[in-house]
Formats: structure tokens, C-alpha cells, sequence
């Protein structure tokens, strides 16, 4: 019964890049070869996603056990996690330990590990940095009596020289979801990867992407401010899931509208399709809305193509991850005209010729800003 060895191979391992599921199987295997009578393993991580909380990684048997995500939403009133040693080492920031062979207790974990041959339970938080959110190792065994105290004081070390690693990679991960949840994932990749200088930009090419809802501002005076937020969520919800399967990155929310861009090939094809699918997707939120009982929402997109500035403006203090050039402001301009054009999506004459679909010329138009006319094209 050892954990010799095991400083040292974390270390190697942690250095050579090794995935946190790959170091946790490795990690386990260790202690079982040192003679620990390990059956069951767990690490629990939180991490700051706006829709789950995080990751739990099994071994048992020898491998990783394939676990679902859990929803962040209603997450502390769950069955699964009130009822859980998570919840009581989460509080207590103290171990757990159920001798199951002895008294199961009422929790339903300990009841299904008992009928799997598990006689004892031991979970235990991890001594993070940060305390602000959940990490916990726990450990079962099948052997007969039991943990012995200096098995279990040699699994405590065990996690204690592991939970460094783990924080990092945690860490990592809350980094990376907020700055794809609050900047958008290409302009997160940025600055993680370091590119964070005021008035750094590169220019790109991209099909822009502008749309607006429509009497949101009547909206907002007649309903209540939660209601409001609730509606406009179930909105770019919609929107969104016709913007994110095609390759379109949301750059910026504005109030009641949103400015997004595709990149790459077929990038024009691509938003002509997401446009569609999003009228589409909407036109389904509109029926659930009225059967509620409440009006429907109406809402239009301007298209453009373009060479875009993207990168760092602000103040010293404050600095915005964004895309600004004429492609971004005619665009927002083309969507101003679908109030009037007879079309719910607008595109200027360089979209249509680039995204190589058929599309329904609307005539000439003035444009904000713009010292000529120009031709339109809707669907």
C-alpha cells in the first residue's frame, strides 16, 4: 500500500500535456498498483458555463464510466444533488465518509454502490485556491471491512498531490467559457491566446450579419422588466440556433438586436441559410407565443459582405473585442430597410452575387450614410 512515485509522475505527466481524463485514469491505476484498494473513483469539478456546471469524471472497473452533463439551471434544488455527498461536503467543506456495508443511510448513491459490492465511501473537497466553487475526489472500495485509516490517509495525500493539476485545468476551463460566453468564441481564442493590446486589430473578410427586433421598445413599456428579459432570451435562442450550426460567431448583443459574422468558405451561403432558418425558428417561437396569449414578434436582418476591422478598441480601462468598417455599418443600414423593403431579410447587391443562391431583387434603394443607391435583394 503505497503512493510512492506519485508526486514525481504527476509531474511528468501534467508537463507532457496529458488530458485531465487521461491523468485521472493514470492517476487511479497508480493507487490500485500500490496496493490501494480503490474500486471507485470520482472527481467533481465546477466550472463557469452559463448552462452546466461542470464535470464529473468516474473510474470504476479499470476505466472512465461515461457520465451526462448537468444543467446549471435548478441545479442546488435537484433531486440528484440535494440528496448527494456532494452537497454535504459542498456546505461543510469537510469529508464524507458511509461505511455502506454497515448502514447505507438514505441517500440513493450509497444504496446503488451497495448493490454493486461497494462497502465503504470516503469523498473529500479538494484544497483549491479558489473555494468559490465545487471540487471534490471521492473514493469507494468493495473490500471486506472496509477502508483501513491509513488507506484512507494515503488516498487523502494522493488527492491533495493531484488537486494542483486539477485546479489548473479548471482554471483553464473557466477562462475559456467565459470568454466564449461573453465575448464569442473567436475573439476569445484571441484573448486567451494573449492579443489583448488596445488598437490591435487584423482585417478580415466575412459576411455581416445584422438583425433587430422589431417594437421592442413598446415591448419593453407595456411588459414587466422580467418578462421582457425572458422574452428576449427566448428570442436569441432562437436566433442562435440557427447562427451557431452554420459557423456564424455572435460578435456583439445591442439592446434588442445582435451583429454577427461568418468567415471562411461559403461564408455568404451560410448566412443566407441561417437567415432563413432563423425566420423559420422564430415563426415556431411565434406559435408557442400565441397560444400564451401574447403577440408575436417580428424582427429583421441585414446582410452584407465585406472586409471588417476585428480587434481590441476601448478606453485604457475597458477595451471591446468587435468588428467596425462601411461592411458592418451598411449592413446595420440594409436591416433598417427590411421595415419597408417587403422582405424580412435584406442583402446588399455583393451578397447575393457572393453567396451564389437566388435572391429577389428589390429594387434601389437609399442607404443612411451612403452616397448612391443601392440595389437590394430579398427572398
Amino acid at each position: 500500500m503505497t503512493t510512492d512515485g506519485l508526486a514525481a509522475w504527476l509531474v511528468e505527466r501534467a508537463d507532457a500535456g496529458t488530458r485531465l481524463d487521461d491523468l485521472f485514469v493514470g492517476f487511479c491505476e497508480r493507487l490500485a498498483g500500490g496496493g490501494l484498494p480503490v474500486w471507485r473513483a470520482t472527481l467533481g469539478l465546477e466550472t463557469l458555463h452559463p448552462e452546466h456546471t461542470g464535470w464529473l469524471l468516474v473510474w470504476q472497473g479499470g476505466a472512465l464510466v461515461p457520465r451526462p452533463s448537468y444543467a446549471r439551471a435548478g441545479i442546488l434544488q435537484a433531486p440528484n444533488y440535494v440528496n448527494s455527498p456532494t452537497r454535504i461536503v459542498d456546505e461543510t467543506d469537510a469529508p464524507f465518509r458511509c461505511r455502506i456495508a454497515e448502514n447505507p443511510g438514505e441517500m440513493p448513491l450509497m444504496h446503488e454502490l451497495a448493490a454493486e459490492g461497494a462497502t465503504d465511501y470516503y469523498m473529500l473537497p479538494l484544497p483549491f485556491l479558489d473555494r468559490s466553487r465545487s471540487s471534490n475526489m471521492s473514493f469507494a472500495t468493495s473490500q471486506a471491512g472496509g477502508f483501513a485509516e491509513a488507506e484512507l490517509a494515503a488516498l487523502v495525500l494522493a488527492a491533495k498531490l493531484l488537486s494542483p493539476y486539477a485546479e489548473r485545468v479548471a482554471m483553464r476551463q473557466v477562462a475559456i467559457e467565459v470568454l466564449d460566453s461573453y465575448v464569442g468564441r473567436l475573439a476569445g481564442q484571441r484573448v486567451f491566446d494573449g492579443q489583448v493590446e488596445r488598437g490591435e486589430v487584423r482585417t478580415i473578410a466575412a459576411a455581416i450579419w445584422c438583425c433587430d427586433l422589431r417594437g421592442f421598445t413598446a415591448m419593453s413599456e407595456r411588459l414587466p422588466r422580467g418578462e421582457v428579459v425572458a422574452l428576449l432570451n427566448r428570442w436569441f435562442d432562437a436566433i442562435g440556433a440557427a447562427l451557431e450550426p452554420r459557423g456564424g460567431e455572435i460578435l456583439k448583443f445591442m439592446g434588442d438586436g445582435l451583429l454577427a459574422a461568418f468567415t471562411g468558405e461559403d461564408a455568404c451561403t451560410r448566412a443566407l441559410d441561417a437567415a432563413e432558418a432563423a425566420i423559420a425558428g422564430c415563426g415556431r417561437l411565434n406559435d408557442e407565443l400565441t397560444d400564451e396569449g401574447r403577440p408575436a414578434l417580428a424582427f429583421g436582418i441585414g446582410l452584407h459582405v465585406g472586409d471588417v476591422a476585428f480587434g481590441n478598441i476601448g478606453t485604457h480601462d475597458r477595451l471591446d473585442f468587435t468588428v467596425i468598417g462601411p461592411a458592418v455599418n451598411q449592413a446595420s443600414r440594409l436591416q433598417d430597410l427590411t421595415k419597408t423593403a417587403g422582405s424580412p431579410i435584406v442583402a446588399s447587391a455583393d451578397f447575393a452575387a457572393a453567396c451564389g443562391r437566388p435572391m429577389r431583387p428589390l429594387g434601389s434603394h437609399e442607404l443612411r450614410g451612403v452616397d448612391r443607391p443601392v440595389e437590394i435583394y430579398g427572398v
